[in-house]
């Protein structure tokens, strides 16, 4: 199997609401929150400071309310807080492969309403990805996960938000060794399933990690003129929990795990699809995928300024039976 073209980097995705920097000014109109935590860099730049957790809260808070209606966001103490315009490049790039589906009845153009189903795999309790797909396409979206105080933070926000009405239903996940068992019902159907898989493969190194970024976060405040907190023990800016951050096996381990149980549910998904953020495990996936016999792979290429990382997505049905996936459930 030879995965399709990886299109070359140039930064997010065109739609994406994020492409510019911040407006800061305008974000805290819309939450008045959010102003004790800006303030003017040396370079006379309005900002925060990115290392904080609770500054990056106030500005998730302020994005969500700003682009995508959610007028109530709030997570869990030390759970994952994640950075909005990467996320919102995923739903954009799932966006395009489901306009370029053979069979699309609106010819190349993104599908929309409840009528597309998709299945976030591991959601977590901030549930930026359907948030975003919902507000932005109108999708139905379906987040499982194995924690239940991040399924009860789901419903939650969908309780305090009329835009989430009907867009967004939890399940919890009661087998964690499972990622489509128990949650894909015998005679339901998704157009799109995503995911960002933990990490790490243990907790020692998710400790690691998330340590590195701290002081990578730290340095590059400085370099950028932001008020960095007083030496000490520097709160994790982005949070999770051990779930959401490492698995036994890593990314790599978790994504070879839902390759082979997306085998069982072939008919019932248009495309399943991952964040690949380790080149290195490209190679064992792509393995993965030709053993499973997927019929068609993808691979996009996605770039946030230095960082890279890809969406991997496949399909088990032919040209023809996506045709026919299209006609039946897309037609209006």
């Amino acid at each position: 199997m030879t995965p399709a073209h990886k299109p070359k980097a140039k930064g997010l995705h065109p739609r994406n609401a994020h492409r510019e920097r911040y407006d800061f000014t305008a974000l805290i109109n819309t939450s008045p929150e959010l102003a004790p935590a800006v303030h003017r860099n040396r370079f006379d730049d309005l900002s925060i400071n990115f290392a904080d957790p609770t500054s990056v809260k106030l500005l998730n808070q302020a994005l969500l309310k700003h682009f995508y209606r959610i007028r109530y966001w709030d997570i869990p103490d030390h759970y994952l807080c994640p950075p909005i315009p990467g996320r919102a490049d995923y739903l954009h790039y799932l966006a395009d492969l489901l306009a370029s589906t053979p069979g699309n009845p609106r010819r190349g153009q993104v599908p929309t309403g409840k009528q597309i189903a998709a299945l976030d795999v591991g959601m977590g309790a901030n549930c930026v990805y359907p948030i975003i797909g919902s507000q932005v396409y109108g999708w139905r979206f379906v987040g499982s996960d194995i924690d239940p105080v991040a399924i009860a933070a789901a419903n939650t926000l969908v309780g305090h938000n009329p835009a989430l009405d009907g867009h967004l239903h939890g399940r919890l996940q009661t087998a964690p060794s499972c990622l489509f068992n128990r949650i894909i019902g015998d005679d339901e159907q998704f157009d799109v399933t995503l995911c960002n898989p933990p990490f790490h493969g243990s907790l020692a190194e998710a400790a690691a990690g998330s340590e590195r970024k701290v002081k990578n976060l730290a340095a590059s405040a400085s370099r950028k003129g932001n008020r960095r907190k007083a030496p000490g023990k520097t709160p994790l800016n982005f949070g999770g929990q051990s779930a959401e951050l490492w698995c036994p096996g890593g990314e790599a381990g978790f994504i070879n795990r839902m390759v082979r149980e997306s085998i069982g549910y072939a008919r019932q998904c248009l495309w399943f699809s991952t964040l690949v953020s380790k080149k290195d495990n490209l190679p064992t996936l792509y393995k993965a995928l030709e053993a499973a016999s997927a019929s068609d792979v993808k691979t996009i290429t996605m770039a946030q300024g230095q960082k890279i990382t890809r969406i991997v997505a496949w399909t088990f049905l032919s040209r023809q039976a996506q045709i026919a996936w299209c006609r039946d459930r897309w037609s209006e």
